[in-house]
């Protein structure tokens, strides 16, 4: 299997429910390091498996849509922890959906031929998570 990372960043504010999360129930802010990693089968006749230029467009486009917003605040997230763990697999299910609709663009005359997308959140240089998902 061959695959393709980019690399963007997103800042956000939150807090998190639960006395599990000791301070992090206050309001406070996190700035991720988020990879996308694109897999596909084989390459296509190009030779590549996803346009590198799109895909980081793709992805910045996704985090633009996050950054710089209380995530409290925002109605999709209502009632919900924004977990590491929680964000990446938002993020993962914006790009599968950005995927299927072909606005990463075709491979082949095809759309990108795409089998599973792994995104990961660097909370910082010790810590992270990450969602895989199959497409």
């Amino acid at each position: 299997m061959f695959s393709v990372t980019v690399r963007d960043h997103m800042m956000i504010a939150h807090s998190l429910r639960g006395e599990i999360f000791g301070p992090a129930q206050r309001l406070h802010g996190a700035t991720y390091v988020v990879d996308a990693t694109f897999h596909r089968q084989a390459l296509g006749a190009d030779g590549i498996v996803i346009d590198i230029g799109r895909a980081a467009e793709e992805l910045h486009s996704v985090l633009a849509e996050l950054s710089y917003r209380n995530l409290d605040d925002e109605p999709a997230f209502a009632g919900r922890n924004t977990t590491t763990e929680a964000m990446a697999k938002v993020i993962a299910d914006r790009i599968a959906e950005r995927v299927h609709a072909g606005v990463l663009g075709d491979v082949d005359g095809q759309p990108a031929a795409i089998v599973k997308i792994v995104v990961t959140l660097h909370e910082s240089h010790i810590a992270w998570a990450s969602y895989e998902r199959e497409l």
